[in-house]
């Protein structure tokens, strides 16, 4: 009714539930025996997303993928790798249906990146190095690639 007075409708999201669906840590340092005097990390992170919707009306289950390589600068040699899986579940009503699919992978990775952020700074921590605190990631950036990448991908090879 208010799409009729000319009103948008009112958007309105929560989260329902935060999880880890998965999550490894590899210290190669450990397992290899490498000394610290000779490493000298570069430090990559990988950014992918998903998203589904749920049985239940307005509901939508939304995972990050990160997956972050430290490397040796000097010899290539990886320190560590961690790859945490981390979803939300996330009720959303009043966003347009044109318009539901970027913000579920924009606003709500949003939403999830503090607690991502932490958990991967505790377990590298944890895991004998110091605590990585990722840079803040663009999602609308991240979206815009792959949307990008997709258009490419669909496009007949000339």
């Amino acid at each position: 009714m208010a799409e009729e007075n000319g009103a948008t409708p009112q958007v309105r999201m929560s989260v329902l539930a935060q999880f880890v669906r998965d999550m490894s840590f590899e210290n190669m340092v450990a397992q290899k025996g490498i000394t610290g005097a000779d490493v000298q990390p570069d430090i990559q992170v990988a950014v992918s997303l998903d998203a589904r919707k749920r049985q239940a009306d307005h509901q939508f289950e939304i995972v990050t993928k990160y997956k972050v390589t430290s490397k040796n600068k000097a010899n290539g040699d990886t320190l560590f790798l961690l790859e945490v899986d981390y979803g939300g579940v996330f009720h959303v009503e009043g966003v347009p249906e044109e318009q539901l699919h970027p913000f579920l992978l924009i606003e709500c990775p949003r939403m999830l990146f503090p607690f991502v952020r932490r958990i991967i700074s505790d377990v590298t921590r944890d895991g004998g190095f110091p605590p990585l605190n990722i840079d803040t990631v663009d999602f609308l950036v991240l979206y815009r690639q792959e949307m990008a990448r997709r258009a490419q991908a669909q496009t007949p090879a000339n």
